[in-house]
């Protein structure tokens, strides 16, 4: 939650996204907004980046829907099923992970950055390729 003179007063022409972020504050006058982060505080008071309400991954500074990553994983014909996640990372904040089934025993995690590189904006490459024998589906 964010209070201050410099909140945002909402979003251009969308309504119902000003209803969710914005709140009511402690003033009156005031308005609180609800960005969705998530943060842990360390016993000095510092506040760290953990992670998101919704499905969104921050990583450099970009927002990352994982759908659209993952919609690119299947596309490649040597892939069978992928899922994306963000994993915590000090410098990027989360980087994108990527878990893969693939249909093709010599598809290499290079081939996959390849793969992503050349349909998605960089920032949203997978940096962490794995390829377990399942994906966990609970």
């Amino acid at each position: 939650v964010i209070r201050g003179p410099h909140v945002m007063q909402g979003y251009w022409r969308n309504e119902a996204a000003t209803e969710r972020a914005l709140r009511p504050g402690p003033n009156p006058w005031e308005k609180v907004l609800y960005t969705g982060d998530l943060f842990r505080t360390d016993e000095d008071g510092f506040l760290y980046f953990v992670g998101r309400k919704d499905d969104i991954i921050k990583t450099r500074g970009e927002k990352v829907a994982p759908k659209e990553v993952e919609a690119v994983l299947h596309a490649h014909p040597g892939i069978t099923e992928a899922v994306v996640v963000g994993v915590p990372d000090p410098l990027l904040g989360h980087a994108i992970g990527a878990l893969v089934i693939r249909s093709d025993p010599t598809l290499s995690e290079k081939d996959v950055m390849r793969h992503c590189a050349r349909h998605l904006e960089d920032f949203m490459v997978p940096k962490i390729i794995e390829f377990p024998l399942e994906l966990p589906k609970t």
